[in-house]
């Protein structure tokens, strides 16, 4: 049995919301999914303090999705940011910070392959990666 999840994180890497679903399931299934199930309270985007959505390119079609929750989506196809880059020396790519946090996932051995039977034991060791990430971010900050 395959599992795909979906992250959404911020802006340092930090998990803001996780779904998981079968591995056959398309991202963009996910996308309203993901961003329905946010745990920590959102501030209310204005004109001074708009929210911005990255997405990969398999994101593209969900815009309208995303426009419904005051976000401003960024979806870039693969590789578009790498060339943005070669043309631009001041751009910051955003993309990566999303990649980071799949990686630190990896690192719990626990979550590589999935063992358990139902998805709610599957979804609480994630919970459990995702506040053990928060923590040692948190800690490093602190230092």
């Amino acid at each position: 049995m395959g599992t795909k999840r979906s992250i959404l994180a911020d802006e340092k890497g930090l998990s803001l919301a996780i779904v998981i679903s079968g591995a056959n399931t398309h991202d963009i299934k996910l996308l309203e999914e993901t961003l329905d199930h946010i745990v920590v309270p959102r501030p209310e985007p204005d004109e001074k303090h708009p929210q911005n959505l990255c997405l990969d390119a398999g994101y593209i079609g969900g815009g309208e999705a995303v426009k419904q929750r005051d976000y401003i989506p960024h979806i870039r196809p693969c590789g578009e940011e790498k060339k943005e880059l070669e043309r631009n020396p001041d751009f910051h790519a955003r993309h990566w910070v999303v990649e980071v946090t799949h990686s630190f996932f990896n690192r719990f051995r626990k979550l590589l392959v999935r063992y358990e039977k139902k998805a709610v034991n599957y979804i609480a060791f994630l919970q459990f990666a995702c506040t053990v990430i928060v923590w040692r971010k948190v800690i490093h900050i602190h230092r």
